[in-house]
């Protein structure tokens, strides 16, 4: 920002007409029958043209409705595989927090956890403790992530780049692939609470930011509670 050009002035009006054009989106929250954790975890190795640092971005997913997500950028990694398991470290370390809220909630999750990675070598890393000697430089995560799926709270599975809805935070897509997964993320138009229970919010309010851990036990409760009366009164916390 120290020395802007035009491509930087070109970029910032077309956020801008984004923006101006989807003031009337926002994220449909709705009571489901399941209460299963999904996360999707993604990154793009090297994608910062003048650092090589690595975006790394998840998708938490509490009985199909989006309930926590985040993008950042990390450190350098020296491989595609070291930048898609960091992603899923940050994406398991969110989910477990999650597990113990919904916990504290008593909202116990009878099922695993499943965390789907598009990188193949970052799936097989998550349980095959011989590749430990060449990732050192990774340990702390790979344990992390391991004990969690040791004790059963997490199952990593593959997942194709068709279907990876996390990719929406860390690269650029097309037109069509960005506006699939951005409907796969249910961020829809309007917000209102209608007779069917369910709920739409802005999407600035839902954000993941500093006050995501405040509001977020009402989202949960928005989503585990089927009783569209209780809806309201969860959401006015």
């Amino acid at each position: 920002m120290h020395d802007p050009r035009e491509p930087h002035l070109a970029a910032l009006k077309r956020i801008l007409r984004y923006i101006r054009g989807t003031l009337h989106l926002g994220l449909l929250l709705r009571p489901s029958t399941s209460t299963d954790l999904v996360v999707y975890t993604d990154a793009d190795w090297a994608g910062c043209p003048d650092t090589r640092k690595s975006t790394l971005g998840y998708a938490v997913f509490l009985g199909g409705n989006l309930v926590s997500w985040s993008k950042r950028r990390n450190t350098v990694s020296r491989s595609s595989a070291e930048a898609e398991y960091r992603a899923v470290a940050n994406g398991v370390a969110e989910a477990t927090w999650l597990r113990q809220l919904l916990l504290e909630l008593h909202a116990l999750l009878r099922r695993a956890t499943l965390l789907y990675c598009d990188n193949i070598s970052a799936v097989y890393m998550t349980s095959n403790p011989i590749q430990h000697q060449r990732t050192k430089h990774i340990e702390i995560d790979l344990h992390f992530v391991r004990e969690q799926v040791a004790i059963g709270d997490l199952c990593v599975l593959h997942v194709p780049t068709s279907s990876q809805y996390a990719d929406i935070f860390t690269k650029g897509l097309p037109s069509s692939v960005f506006t699939e997964f951005r409907s796969s993320l249910y961020v829809q138009s309007g917000w209102r609470f209608d007779c069917g229970g369910r709920v739409r919010i802005g999407a600035l309010w839902a954000g993941h930011g500093p006050g995501t851990q405040a509001y977020l036990p009402c989202l949960l409760n928005v989503i585990v509670n089927r009783n569209s009366t209780t809806l309201s009164t969860h959401m006015e916390c």
